[in-house]
């Protein structure tokens, strides 16, 4: 097979659809500390309150941090075929982080990574999903070929902060993604500003609009700024996340604007 840097990879695979799930959106960043966890379970309660059935599959092995966002500490139970999802807030949700000790380190190989981002999706027992909401490892590794190759992901979204620093891998996210003929479904900048509750004047702490600009550059669609919010990242410490704990805040409307452009986005194509 051509590699990356000679050009699109062939499909060595066929991808097959997850059983009773209609749409999947891989949300995905060039590199990590840019808050796309985060990001994931906010847009995936976002869905969730336009009406849509919506999982939540946090498909980062090496550092799953789902299972502490939503406040998860259980196994999930088995019918002897195919695991069952936890659930939390309305959402159906599988982590590696269910099935390992949180203090374990993953210490894997490629093709462990590809089988277990593989089981996650194809053996666990979803129901019927409306769409389901893949957190992808940052980077453009094994896990994120192993999804584009054997899943049909319906777009992906790409999470950044302003800095160039970050928006020259997230470049590199936006290409794999086009050379293993993902959709693009946008950018969203990630810590955007900060506002001050004195004042309430913004401050472009990271740089302002690198993201946008990386967009447009790109010709694909900017999805939206999320500032840097306190009950952004407790909500993400304490298990109560932002859209889910304050649903008529600021922040909680940003997400849900987010979400019903990715719906109609995703029921247009």
């Amino acid at each position: 097979d051509r590699t990356m840097t000679e050009g699109t990879p062939r499909a060595v695979h066929t991808k097959e659809p997850i059983p009773g799930v209609d749409k999947i959106i891989a949300v995905s960043s060039g590199k990590g500390g840019v808050g796309k966890s985060t990001v994931s379970v906010n847009l995936a309660l976002a869905l969730a309150h336009h009406g849509k059935r919506v999982g939540l599959l946090d498909a980062d092995v090496y550092g799953p941090s789902i299972p502490r966002m939503l406040n998860l500490n259980e196994k999930p139970t088995s019918d002897g075929k195919k695991l069952q999802p936890l659930e939390a807030f309305g959402l159906k949700v599988m982590s590696m982080g269910f099935l390992v000790d949180e203090q374990t380190p993953m210490i894997w190989r490629g093709p462990m990574v590809a089988s277990a981002v593989t089981q996650m999706t194809k053996d666990v027992d979803w129901g019927q999903l409306d769409v389901l909401v893949i957190d992808l490892p940052p980077g453009t590794g094994d896990a994120q070929l192993t999804l584009a190759q054997r899943v049909p992901v319906s777009g992906a979204v790409i999470v950044s902060t302003p800095q160039e620093i970050a928006l020259i891998d997230a470049r590199k996210g936006l290409a794999m993604f086009r050379k293993t003929l993902v959709p693009i479904l946008g950018m969203i900048e990630n810590m955007a500003y900060f506002i001050s509750p004195q004042s309430g004047e913004k401050s472009y702490i990271f740089g302002e609009g690198g993201a946008r600009r990386t967009a447009e550059e790109q010709d694909c669609e900017f999805l939206g700024e999320i500032p840097i919010l306190m009950s952004l990242r407790e909500g993400s410490d304490t298990g109560e996340p932002l859209v889910a704990s304050e649903p008529d805040s600021e922040g909680a409307e940003i997400f849900k604007a987010i979400a019903a452009r990715l719906i109609e986005k995703l029921d247009s194509a």
